[in-house]
């Protein structure tokens, strides 16, 4: 299994109005696109960064399920959340093989 992770840090002025577009919005679009198998989402604690930290781990099968999303989908996510929020978060995204 092949977990797709975004660590964006977001302001506490937009932080509630962030985390309800993800919720509603953002994270059923994600899986709408039929390449991941699911997700979960924490908040990160002890974190010395001002503005509240989390982490969405998206599953897939495969590389391959991954590499599509990244080429016909991101684009147009990570946009969308440029687009609403501008400079008030900040994301990194990593790619992990899960060890059973």
């Amino acid at each position: 299994m092949i977990l797709y992770n975004v660590t964006i840090n977001v302001d506490d002025d937009i932080h509630h109005k962030w985390l309800e577009w993800m919720q509603k919005e953002h994270i059923p679009e994600m899986l709408s696109t039929g390449l991941f198998t699911g997700y979960r989402m924490s908040r990160l604690l002890d974190v010395e960064d001002s503005g509240t930290t989390y982490s969405i781990q998206y599953s897939c099968h495969s590389l391959k399920e991954y590499h599509t999303y990244k080429e016909k989908h991101a684009p147009h996510m990570q946009q969308e959340g440029i687009k609403r929020f501008q400079d008030k978060f900040t994301a990194f995204r990593t790619l992990m093989e899960v060890v059973e």
